[in-house]
């Protein structure tokens, strides 16, 4: 099972946004063997606006796969929904795999947070022993960066103790943070998939940077064999095809 994780868009309508997304999407499309499906975790329109969510799913929609959406901290709540993106906490089975999305933003705030009653119905939701991911968009752990670590999910000991009851967990996905990183949380893989709009600039590589609008858009590729997690990553340096023949 071939999973495209896709995060952080941004589409504001602007042609910067839309032509980031449009060489995810077209490198998508050229795969000779195309994935099974698309996970989109968070910010996918910048303001949150009913016409940047159209836009968002007329760029996706040239996609023949499942797209599985959740929000994002500059995501609004009312927007997303009746774009048909949601609902906002929901279990979803492709193949022999169940993805269970969740949402980890506050109205109006940067952090995140998963609510109690989210947390609730997710522990009913991972029972069984179906391959299961486990998505939202703020990462729950710090990366050491001076912005980002304020901005991430906070009350992860809560999440943490329904993962760890829960042995079909394969691994943790989210986004937020514009730059592709892996860890552990709970006792298996996080990751976190690249931005298409900007990447992080780390401490290591400049104690003062925030953003990067210049680095080209990435995808995270989640590879699921016989039970176990293969991840790779890809930049989209151009606008590069595959032959099919």
């Amino acid at each position: 099972m071939l999973i495209a994780h896709v995060s952080d868009t941004h589409i504001d309508n602007g042609p910067r946004s839309v032509e980031r997304t449009e060489r995810v999407v077209d490198y998508l499309l050229g795969l000779p063997r195309p994935v099974d499906v698309v996970l989109l975790t968070g910010d996918l329109a910048d303001n949150g606006r009913a016409d940047e969510y159209e836009r968002f799913r007329e760029l996706f929609g040239r996609l023949a796969v499942p797209l599985l959406h959740l929000p994002g901290n500059h995501d609004r709540r009312e927007h997303f929904v009746a774009a048909g993106l949601g609902p906002l906490n929901r279990a979803e089975t492709v193949g022999e795999a169940q993805f269970a999305l969740l949402d980890s933003s506050i109205p109006g705030q940067s952090e995140g947070f998963i609510e109690d009653s989210a947390l609730a119905w997710l522990d009913s939701a991972l029972d069984g022993d179906r391959p299961s991911f486990v998505c939202f968009h703020h990462p729950p752990v710090a990366l050491g960066h001076f912005h980002a670590d304020k901005v991430r999910q906070f009350g992860e000991e809560r999440l943490e103790a329904v993962i760890r009851r829960h042995p079909n967990v394969v691994a943790v996905l989210c986004g937020h943070f514009h730059t592709p990183t892996v860890t552990t949380f709970a006792g298996v893989p996080l990751v976190i998939a690249p931005g298409v709009a900007s990447t992080l600039i780390l401490p290591w590589e400049d104690p003062d940077g925030d953003l990067d609008y210049d680095a080209p858009p990435g995808i995270a590729l989640h590879n699921l064999v016989d039970g176990r997690l293969i991840t790779t990553f890809r930049s989209m340096e151009g606008n590069r095809s595959f032959s099919h023949g």
